[in-house]
C-alpha cells in the first residue's frame, strides 16, 4: 500500500504556529527551459527553498508536466500547482493551491472553474489547500488582473484586505494569499499585510514585487508566513541566495521542533 504523504497544510500551519517563515519560488512553465531550471534547482540545494509553486496566469506552453517531473527528479522540495484555470492541473505535483479569487467578483474564479475541475481533482490524489486569493494593485496592470477580469484591491486600503481575508476565513478557506501579480511594480504594503495578519489566524502567503532583500524582510516583519519570489529569480537566479538568507535570519532564533517539516 502506498504510504500516506505528510499533510502539506499541517506542516505549513505548524511552521506558522512556531513562528517559522518559509520561502516559495514560483516557476512559470512559459519562462523556463531545462537548462535554467536545472541551474535554479542546483542553487536551491545551497540556498534552501521550502516550496516550489508551478503555474502562471496564462501558461501557453505544454511544458508544465515535464517541468514538474524534472523538479521531482532533482529535488525533494514539495511542489504545489498554482493554477489559474481548470486546464492547468497536469504534472506529478504534491499538492495544489485551490485558489478562490475573493478580491474580485468574477464568479468563474470564485467557484466556476472549481466546479469544472472538481472531478479531476478528486481523482488526482493531489493534496488540496483551499486558498483565499487576493489581487492587490501593484502600480500597473498585471496578467492576473487582465485574465481574471477583476479589479485589484486598492494598494492603500488595508481595511478592505483585512475584511476580505476575514470573510474568506469564515467561509472555511485555510490560507490567504496576497499577490501583487507577476511583474508587480510595487509589493503588497506592510500595512496591508499587518492588517490581514491581525484579522485572520490562517497562514499568510505574500508575493509580487519582492525583488530585493529589503522588501522580503518588510513582508516577513509585517506578518507574512510565506514569501513568494518568481520573476526576479527567473531574471537573476543568484537573487535566491539573498532572499533565502533573509528568511533564514528570521528563523535562526526560533527553536527547531520535531513537528516542523
Amino acid at each position: 500500500m502506498r504510504p500516506i504523504p505528510p499533510s502539506l497544510y499541517d506542516a505549513l500551519h505548524t511552521r506558522q504556529q512556531h513562528g517559522r517563515k518559509a520561502l516559495a519560488v514560483l516557476l512559470d512553465p512559459d519562462n523556463l527551459d531545462e537548462t535554467s531550471l536545472l541551474h535554479l534547482l542546483h542553487l536551491s540545494q545551497v540556498h534552501p527553498v521550502d516550496y516550489f509553486f508551478v503555474g502562471g496566469s496564462l501558461v501557453l506552453s505544454s511544458h508544465q508536466a515535464a517541468l514538474i517531473t524534472l523538479i521531482k527528479a532533482h529535488s525533494e522540495v514539495p511542489v504545489l500547482l498554482f493554477p489559474s484555470h481548470s486546464m492547468h492541473l497536469d504534472g506529478p505535483a504534491d499538492g495544489l493551491l485551490l485558489l478562490s479569487l475573493i478580491s474580485g467578483r468574477n464568479p468563474d474564479f470564485l467557484i466556476g472553474q472549481h466546479v469544472v475541475a472538481a472531478p479531476r481533482l478528486k481523482a488526482s490524489g493531489l493534496q488540496l489547500l483551499p486558498t483565499g486569493y487576493m489581487l492587490v494593485d501593484s502600480g500597473q496592470p498585471t496578467t492576473a488582473s487582465y485574465m481574471s477580469g477583476t479589479t485589484p484591491m486598492p494598494h492603500n486600503k488595508p481595511g478592505i484586505a483585512a475584511c476580505t481575508a476575514m470573510a474568506g476565513e469564515q467561509l472555511g478557506l485555510k490560507l490567504m494569499y496576497l499577490d501583487g501579480g507577476s511583474g508587480a511594480q510595487n509589493p503588497v504594503s506592510a500595512a496591508m499585510i499587518a492588517a490581514v495578519r491581525e484579522a485572520v489566524s490562517t497562514p499568510i502567503i505574500v508575493g509580487g514585487g519582492l525583488n530585493s532583500g529589503e522588501k522580503v524582510y518588510a513582508a516577513l516583519a509585517a506578518g507574512a508566513d510565506v514569501v513568494v519570489v518568481g520573476n526576479h529569480i527567473e531574471a537573476e537566479p543568484e537573487f535566491l541566495a539573498e532572499v533565502a538568507g533573509v528568511v533564514a535570519s528570521f528563523n535562526q532564533w526560533v527553536p527547531v521542533r520535531e513537528e516542523v517539516q
